[in-house]
């Protein structure tokens, strides 16, 4: 059973995701890339209230930008979805979720190194030059079920 329901469409538009986001760390960094997509849509808390599928989470605006830098910013975002990216887009959608982005909900990569909070989120690890942060306790707790 896939952790969430999705089309074709959304595999297609996660997959662009993920490769914009996360291809210099390889297949690993796009997997966790796609946890947190996958987990915004699970998350039933203040910042992800209204995002139920692939497409609400990667066009998000909050505080007037996309949570996405890609989706302004980045040209690979728009190129067409290769299968490769494609297949790690379906693990995600079905199963796949590890340490450190598996309840992670946010994800950057700093100038320095990773802080132990960001916007008051704690830091559940790092993956090369991202820095993963899950909920605060008691905050979201739908994120560790779904």
């Amino acid at each position: 059973m896939a952790r969430i329901a999705y089309r074709d469409a959304d595999v297609d538009l996660m997959a662009r995701m993920m490769r914009a986001e996360a291809e210099g760390e390889g297949k690993q960094g796009m997997l966790y890339v796609g946890n947190v997509i996958v987990n915004r849509v699970v998350a039933d808390c203040p910042d992800f209230n209204d995002l139920r599928n692939v497409e609400d989470v990667i066009f998000q605006v909050q505080g007037g930008n996309y949570s996405f830098e890609a989706v302004q910013k980045g040209n690979m975002f728009y190129q067409r979805a290769r299968d490769s990216e494609r297949r790690l887009a379906e693990q995600n959608l079905k199963h796949w979720r590890q340490h450190p982005a598996k309840y992670a909900l946010w994800y950057f990569n700093p100038y320095g190194p990773c802080p132990p909070t960001w916007y008051d989120q704690p830091f559940s690890g790092q993956f090369k030059l991202h820095c993963f942060y899950e909920p605060a306790p008691g905050t979201c707790e739908s994120v560790y079920i779904g």
